[in-house]
């Protein structure tokens, strides 16, 4: 069994020490931001079979999402509209979705590859969003990164190889 295998199953098995580190880290993860920038992903196997790899143009993010449902009752008495609740997810559209949609509006320059989940407790569930930089060299040279069309046409043509 490879490594990548075996940080798979480790993942999906959950042992104990796993699951105490994830612990630690979830008191620390809820102080931060509902977006962050890390350094390196924490399921490897997950983020390279999206498309990470450890270079520059590479970005991978750690994105908050609240959990629940859509439906909300409003409050009838007045709140500003911060304070009210009742939008918290839209209707019909993934956590995942939503956390991709929250880091590419925080990282407009930036395109997403993909997202996994990390974890989840009762109030929140944590996601890794794996995102590039399409026009970094690095990423523009590398035959192995896959851009949508439109995407690639408009890196190249701005590049003047088309």
């Amino acid at each position: 069994m490879g490594l990548y295998a075996q940080l798979n199953s480790m993942w999906r098995e959950r042992p104990q020490e796993l699951v105490n580190s994830l612990r630690e880290r979830r008191i620390r993860w809820r102080r931060e931001p509902a977006v962050v920038r890390v350094d390196k992903p924490l399921r490897l196997d997950r983020a390279r079979s999206i498309g990470y790899k450890d270079k520059q143009g590479v970005v991978v993010l750690r994105v908050r999402v609240r959990r629940g449902g859509f439906a909300r009752p409003r409050p009838n008495s007045g709140r500003r509209p911060k304070a009210i609740g009742a939008v918290l997810h839209k209707v019909n559209v993934e956590m995942r979705e939503e956390a991709l949609n929250r880091a590419r509006r925080r990282y407009p320059n930036l395109h997403p590859l993909g997202a996994y989940e990390l974890f989840s407790d009762s109030m929140y569930k944590w996601f890794e969003v794996i995102m590039i930089d399409p026009y970094h060299p690095s990423i523009v040279s590398d035959r192995e990164v896959e851009l949508p069309g439109p995407l690639r046409r408009r890196v190249t043509k701005r590049m003047g190889d088309g």
